[in-house]
């Protein structure tokens, strides 16, 4: 089998992203309509080290994932993920979060948080290998690669919902497009604040820190809680 991942000595067939699967966001659509339906990027799923790992992972509603996106050009626009939101969480107001790490290559993460139907943040933080990037409750997000290396990268997220890509599909994409020259705005959105830049962080009230491959968090899961459980978790929040 093709793009096959190892990990930890098993191997494992991807969900693939499809061009086609992402029309609605394409900034470039002529020359979308001339393009075949090729693969854009590979996501490897519910990942763990062994059945003891994996049990824990899922008792604590979490999920270890890993997406590798080589580089390419849609059309003007440099190749992202579909993007998407994440629900709130019953009987609250927060979305879950979401945290990434790179693994390989590099990744700009676009973040935009709207309020009644008005995006009123969006941030950028562009991360290498070894760095860590909290997606905060409320935010949806995009992945980018913007350079000519394969992009890969680990995320921990809740298992216990299904994320949002209509928000971003009927947009026509997020709020900002990076093409060659830069980032763009969307102009299918009403109103767009300008970029506000931060820089990948360590998280030490959940022992996490940039360099240190996040995976041995299955080691220490309830330190993960922030993930299922952000309305319990100020501190960790406080600093994004």
């Amino acid at each position: 089998m093709g793009n096959e991942l190892e990990f930890y000595g098993k191997k494992h067939s991807p969900d693939i992203r499809m061009l086609h699967d992402m029309d609605e966001v394409v900034h470039d659509q002529k020359w979308l309509r001339s393009q075949d339906n090729i693969e854009l990027y590979y996501m490897y799923r519910d990942l763990s080290a062994d059945e003891a790992d994996h049990k824990k992972i899922v008792e604590n509603s979490l999920r270890y994932d890993i997406t590798i996106i080589p580089p390419a050009m849609l059309g003007d626009e440099y190749v992202k993920t579909a993007g998407h939101y994440h629900p709130a969480v019953e009987g609250h107001h927060l979305s879950y979060a979401e945290l990434y790490q790179v693994l390989e290559g590099n990744a700009t993460y676009l973040l935009q948080k709207a309020e009644n139907g008005t995006v009123v943040d969006v941030v950028v933080c562009e991360a290498t290998a070894g760095d860590l990037v909290l997606v905060p409750p409320d935010y949806g997000h995009i992945t980018i690669n913007a350079s000519q290396e394969r992009l890969k990268m680990a995320n921990w997220v809740c298992r216990d919902f299904s994320s949002l890509y209509e928000p971003i599909k009927k947009l026509s994409g997020g709020a900002y497009y990076l093409l060659k020259d830069g980032f763009v705005k969307n102009p299918d959105y009403l109103s767009v604040p300008e970029i506000r830049y931060v820089k990948p962080q360590d998280y030490p009230e959940a022992h996490l820190f940039c360099g240190t491959d996040m995976y041995i968090m299955a080691k220490e899961i309830e330190k993960l809680d922030f993930l299922v459980h952000p309305q319990n978790h100020p501190e960790i929040f406080g600093q994004v």
